[in-house]
């Protein structure tokens, strides 16, 4: 089965909305077993959307559009489809009292420009909105299914997740798509395929092998298509088991598993904590570990120690260790992970120093050179890494880079 996605909104074209669902949505129906043939980008105008639909219907057995679907004269989506249909708008009860529910929670008055979403095409299937106003659209023609949703991501994931991807799902026959997805951090792509060049030349004739590399990770994503799922998942964990045995130093999980969340499972099972102490990254490690729900648990709190004033006040590093060494050094580091742990209570702390430039690099620290240490209790790791020159990319790279130093030591101190 053969999908195009058209995403619709000038937002997008114009650089200022980042098109995020395209990529979930080519993730999710992947995994189903759809293969996406065709990514569009369109303007919120009549004529590209009767285009991009009527070249989706010759080409693909699954057409997914986002966007337009809202109560404002520039959502056109909902009329455009009426034309391409041949059918018109009709006031839906139901979801005129689901949207009448959504603002009742929020205290707010339903406007008749919020009841215009209540109007929806004849003939379609509805597909309620459980997070948002705009309800989600099913249409089908000559076997082929149309689906539109919100632009908005939150309810677009929350539609094709419970409703539009099983459904779609019922319909496939034929091949089905297995994907392992295999996360490493600390090697880069080149080295990493140098490593494994051997075990790549020998994968089985279905299954694909894919980098996807990230500022400091590598996910290696293995697919394998084929009638029998079952023998499937069987030929790819077996390919699993023999890439372990070559770079298990460099695997930290799998999947759409995070550095954050498996941090988060490990602290929670040793009912231990930790706090960050960090400068070049500015709180970044502590925001990446805080997006996890529940991480109250086990995250006690963070000094973002920009200067060296704050470093020496709040952290406790003493000055003669920045006038001998300076902020971006080995004793440092150690310092401030030592003193936040102390200072915040914790059994484990991360603390990281660096230049992630453009500027402040010299010939003997130059821009991209970063500190970090890991202490617990019983034990404290330093490590100096020479990263690039890009600033937001250095900041990304030491902070996973950092948190893998951390999941190591978890592991090790539970052992």
């Amino acid at each position: 089965m053969k999908a195009f996605i058209i995403n619709i909104g000038d937002e997008l074209l114009i650089g200022q909305v980042t098109n995020f669902n395209a990529s979930w949505m080519a993730e999710q129906l992947n995994i189903i077993g759809v293969d996406v043939v065709r990514i569009n980008v369109i303007s919120d105008k009549e004529d590209e959307i009767l285009n991009a639909l009527g070249e989706a219907e010759k080409n693909a057995d699954v057409i997914v559009l986002t966007g337009g679907l809202g109560p404002t004269n520039d959502d056109i989506t909902k009329e455009t489809l009426c034309r391409f249909f041949n059918t018109h708008l009709v006031f839906d009860q139901a979801t005129f009292d689901d949207i009448s529910g959504f603002f009742k929670q929020r205290s707010v008055t339903v406007t008749e420009t919020n009841r215009k979403q209540a109007e929806v095409p004849a003939g379609c299937k509805i597909i309620r909105n459980v997070s948002g106003t705009a309800p989600g659209l099913w249409f089908e023609k000559n076997g082929k299914i149309f689906v539109a949703t919100p632009g908005v991501p939150y309810e677009m994931k929350t539609m094709m997740s419970t409703l539009i991807l099983p459904l779609i799902e019922q319909r496939l026959s034929g091949d089905t798509i297995v994907h392992k997805t295999i996360l490493t951090q600390g090697v880069g792509e080149s080295f990493l395929a140098d490593m494994i060049v051997d075990w790549e030349n020998n994968l089985p004739e279905n299954i694909r092998l894919a980098y996807l590399p990230s500022p400091g990770l590598v996910r290696l994503r293995l697919s394998a298509r084929g009638a029998d799922k079952a023998m499937l998942k069987r030929s790819i964990d077996e390919q699993v088991k023999k890439l372990q045995g070559i770079i298990s130093q460099h695997i930290y999980g799998y999947d759409s598993e995070t550095m954050e969340q498996i941090i988060g499972k490990l602290l929670i099972e040793q009912g231990k904590s930790v706090v960050t102490a960090e400068s070049c990254t500015g709180g970044y490690i502590a925001h990446a570990i805080t997006r996890i729900p529940g991480s109250s648990a086990y995250f006690k709190g963070s000094v973002v120690a920009y200067s060296n004033e704050i470093k020496e006040e709040f952290l406790g590093v003493q000055h003669e260790t920045l006038v001998k060494y300076g902020a971006v050094s080995e004793e440092t580091v150690k310092e401030m992970a030592t003193n936040a742990r102390i200072k915040l209570h914790a059994d484990y702390a991360i603390s990281i120093s660096g230049i992630a430039g453009p500027d402040g690099g010299t010939e003997e620290k130059p821009v991209g050179l970063v500190w970090i240490a890991v202490a617990s209790a019983e034990n404290i790791i330093a490590q100096k890494f020479q990263f690039g020159n890009i600033r937001m990319v250095n900041i990304e790279r030491a902070s996973v880079t950092a948190l893998n130093m951390l999941r190591k030591e978890i592991i090790r101190s539970g052992k």
